[in-house]
C-alpha cells in the first residue's frame, strides 16, 4: 500500500503541514512533560487506527526513554498499574475527546475536573490541543493511506 497523495511534493498541503508543525512544536516546547505527551499522542493513534502515528510515538516514546511495558500497555491502562494518576487523567481526557461521537456531551465534567487536578492551566492548554492535532494528523494519514514502519525516531524534528 502506498500514500494517495505525495503531502510533501504538493505545494497546498507544504502549506498546511508546515502550520501543523509549527503547533506540533508549541505543544513540545510547553511545560506539559514529554511522557505524558508521548502516551497520549500514542493512545489517540490507536484508538484512530493510524498505524503511522502508533509507528512513529511508540517509537519516539522510546527514544525519550520510556519502557516497553508501559508502551504495551497503552491501550489497557485501565487495567495496568504502571501509569500514575496524572498520566491516566491525561489518557482519560484524551479518550474521551477522540471519542466525541461515542458520548453524549463529550469530554465530561468529572474527566475535566480529574486532568485540572493534575495539570496546570498551561499543560491542560498543551494537553487538549495535542489531543485535538493528534486526531488532525491520525484522520489525515488514515484518509491519505500513509504506510506504516518505517518511521524513524526524530524524523519530522
Amino acid at each position: 500500500m502506498g500514500p494517495r497523495l505525495n503531502v510533501f511534493g504538493n505545494a497546498t498541503a507544504g502549506t498546511l503541514m508546515n502550520h501543523f508543525a509549527s503547533a506540533s512544536k508549541a505543544i513540545k516546547e510547553s511545560s506539559l512533560p514529554v511522557v505524558t505527551q508521548d502516551l497520549v499522542a500514542l493512545r489517540v493513534s490507536q484508538i484512530n487506527g493510524c498505524g503511522f502515528c502508533v509507528d512513529m510515538h511508540s517509537k519516539d516514546a522510546y527514544a525519550h526513554g520510556e519502557v516497553s511495558v508501559r508502551l504495551h500497555l497503552v491501550a489497557a491502562w485501565r487495567e495496568a498499574t504502571v501509569f500514575t494518576e496524572a498520566e491516566r487523567a491525561a489518557l482519560e481526557l484524551a479518550e474521551q475527546g477522540t471519542r466525541i461521537a461515542d458520548g453524549a456531551g463529550g469530554v465530561t465534567d468529572e474527566v475535566w475536573a480529574n486532568a485540572a487536578k493534575h495539570y496546570d492551566e498551561d499543560q491542560l492548554v498543551a494537553l487538549i490541543n495535542l489531543i485535538a492535532l493528534m486526531n488532525t494528523f491520525n484522520r489525515l494519514n488514515v484518509m491519505l493511506q500513509i504506510p506504516a514502519g518505517e518511521y524513524q525516531p526524530g524524523q519530522f524534528d
